[in-house]
């Protein structure tokens, strides 16, 4: 069956369940997500030259997590409430511009952008934020950068207070917007995700920062599926579909400017029924890359 994917073993009962009815579809909940991106070069360090493609940075998330544990990710998460703060430093297109780009409303898009740059800063210690708004953060790796991303992580401050209290602006500019995909109605845990691509900032590196992940990498897109494909590597869907499709654009800057008009259309996998199997199956115009 072309473009369908297997259900994981704890999916089957309550695909059953959902599909006959037994059990409601949980609503999704709104959740933001970062590819970030840096050309793969060829040759040694500094010296190298670009032109080899690009990398991604993702993260293993680790064994005791309740959604895809063992599954490689990308930096992201969940809405915060306290992620629509009007009162959050901004440069860049505007919540409304933003809103008419994800289809949402303008304080739904602040907190989806907001969501976007706190969640990186939390699970790759890289910040899209600067000084004013046409400058970076250089560095964020000193042990008061560390306090404040635990901060954000127990939730002690808010992505707002934190960028105010540095002097800070969040640099939405820096953000591309690339896809927006929805989980299965069959899953237990339900994200509406807005996937965003975002160039690695000169000077920051990222870190491992431990908690939900238990490794992180930078990798090669090509290389990723085909450990994917023979099992050596967990993805889910979405990824591997964006891991495709960022991998064909060959750069970063390929990346940036690439034409994702209509991509923002919700893109979730349905569910056939086949005998007594149940599948799921790849959004309708969605290159799934078994």
């Amino acid at each position: 069956m072309a473009n369908a994917i297997p259900l994981s073993k704890g999916l089957v009962e309550r695909g059953w369940d959902v599909i006959e009815g037994r059990t409601a579809p949980v609503d999704p909940r709104d959740a933001a997500t970062v590819i970030l991106l840096r050309d793969d070069r060829v040759g040694d360090g500094a010296g190298g030259s670009a032109g080899a493609g690009v990398l991604a940075y993702m993260l293993r998330r680790a064994a005791s997590m309740a959604f895809a544990p063992g599954a490689y990710v990308f930096p992201g998460g969940g809405v915060d409430p306290r992620d629509r703060d009007r009162e959050v430093g901004w440069a860049g297109p505007s919540p409304r511009e933003w809103g008419e780009t994800l289809n949402a409303e303008p304080a739904a898009a602040r907190a989806l952008v907001c969501a976007a740059v706190r969640e990186t800063f939390e699970e790759s210690g890289v910040l899209l934020a600067g000084p004013t708004s046409d400058s970076v953060v250089d560095d964020t790796r000193d042990d008061s950068w560390e306090a404040d991303r635990q901060a954000l992580l127990d939730r002690s401050q808010s992505l707002a207070e934190f960028l105010q209290r540095r002097g800070l602006v969040l640099r939405s500019d820096l953000l591309r917007p690339w896809a927006r995909w929805v989980t299965p109605v069959i899953e237990p845990r339900r994200y509406d995700t807005r996937f965003f691509v975002a160039a690695m900032p000169a000077g920051q590196r990222t870190r491992d920062v431990g908690g939900e992940a238990d490794t992180v990498a930078w990798v090669r897109p090509a290389e990723a599926l085909a450990a994917w494909r023979a099992r050596e590597m967990m993805l889910l869907p979405p990824t591997a579909v964006t891991l495709n499709e960022v991998g064909a654009c060959g750069s970063v800057g390929a990346s940036l400017d690439a034409d994702r008009t209509g991509a923002m259309a919700p893109r979730m996998p349905g569910i056939d029924k086949v005998g007594d199997k149940l599948w799921l199956t790849a959004p309708e115009g969605v290159d799934y890359p078994l």
